[in-house]
């Protein structure tokens, strides 16, 4: 009988531990997802605009060239898929994490608004005005992450500086045209 207990303890741990595994490569799947997702809603605004009205534009020295975007905001976005996975691990239940990701959302869709704004409205101003609030937004994500994990927060930060120069960006492409 007892070695009947073991097996069948063995046999529910290893079921356990797979069940464990599965959600686990599901949930980081799903948090790599939901940014990218915003990232191509986003695309949706921005592609048909930028050999149209974006290459009329009078941009700053310091504009990279169009083909950077791309394979910038995808890493962007895979960080962010990261962090809030690491985050989300800490426990949904937990209030400081609900309220964490809260924050994270808000600025998913801020950072879709202003795709919207900037390249679907073509409106330089009120997109400008959108990114100072996704930076303080952001910011306060990165807050709000830090004393659950400082991974997910340091994972965040190259995402502020690449929206500080897009605020950058943003700005002087306004003044300039």
């Amino acid at each position: 009988s007892y070695v009947f207990y073991f097996f069948y303890k063995k046999i529910i741990y290893v079921t356990l531990h797979s069940i464990m595994k599965t959600k686990y490569i599901l949930t980081l799947a799903v948090a790599l997802l939901i940014p990218q997702i915003i990232g191509l809603l986003g695309s949706l605004f921005t592609s048909a605009t930028i050999p149209t009205w974006y290459a009329t534009l009078t941009r700053p020295e310091l504009a990279p060239p169009n083909w950077v975007f791309g394979p910038v905001w995808t890493v962007l976005f895979i960080l962010m898929g990261i962090a809030s996975f690491l985050i989300f691990q800490k426990g949904y239940e937990r209030r400081d994490v609900r309220i964490a990701l809260s924050f994270y959302g808000a600025q998913l869709i801020l950072n879709l608004l202003w795709s919207l704004l900037f390249f679907g409205a073509r409106n330089p101003g009120l997109a400008f005005a959108e990114i100072v609030v996704l930076w303080l937004v952001l910011f306060l994500t990165i807050r709000k992450f830090w004393p659950l994990s400082k991974t997910s927060a340091y994972l965040l930060v190259p995402y502020i500086l690449w929206v500080s120069f897009a605020g950058y960006l943003n700005y002087s492409i306004w003044i300039l045209n």
